[in-house]
Order: C-alpha cells, then sequence, then structure tokens
C-alpha cells in the first residue's frame, strides 16, 4: 500500500466518521474534549485530585460515543477518563422535537 493510498483510506474514515458525528449528536446532552480524545456523553461526572501534583481529573461518562476512527464500536456504555491535563465540558442545547 503507497503512502498516498494510506492517506486516501485515513481521509474516507475520518469523513465517515464525522458524518457519524453529526448524525448521533442530537441524542447527547454533552461535549467532552481532553487532549487524547472527544467523547458525547448523556452523563458526566467530574472528580478533581487535588492531593496530587499537578491535580489528578478523572471523569466518569455514561451512555458515551468516543471520537476514534480506529475504534470498532464507538458506541460505550461508560468511559472513565484519568488525565493531569485541561478538560473541557460543554452541555448541549436541548433538541426540539
Amino acid at each position: 500500500m503507497s503512502e498516498e493510498d494510506l492517506e486516501r483510506y485515513e481521509a474516507e474514515i475520518e469523513l465517515g466518521l464525522v458524518q457519524e458525528y453529526r448524525a448521533v449528536l442530537p441524542v447527547f446532552s454533552y461535549v467532552i474534549e481532553t487532549e487524547r480524545r472527544f467523547y458525547l456523553a448523556n452523563e458526566v461526572s467530574l472528580h478533581v485530585r487535588s492531593d496530587t501534583t499537578p491535580a489528578c481529573i478523572e471523569l466518569e461518562l455514561r451512555d458515551a460515543w468516543v471520537w476514534d476512527m480506529y475504534r470498532p464500536a464507538r458506541f460505550v456504555p461508560s468511559v472513565r477518563v484519568v488525565t493531569f491535563r485541561d478538560v473541557n465540558i460543554e452541555r448541549l442545547p436541548e433538541q426540539e422535537l
């Protein structure tokens, strides 16, 4: 497989991921961004452990979707994220039916 073929393959996978993201976004309440991943979830619990230096951030996500083009199953019932870096959590506006 040439480098060009690999780039084309990855571009196709990423396009499919963007389309999937747009399709599933309305069923989620939160967008969560970490230094490594991007998530959608319906429940988010945030715990900051200040007994470490730097502070450790623990996230627990329920009913989640994970942005990862190489993951075979992006819908997961729960995710636990531990990080020492920034975390952004945004509540999405409620959709009208």
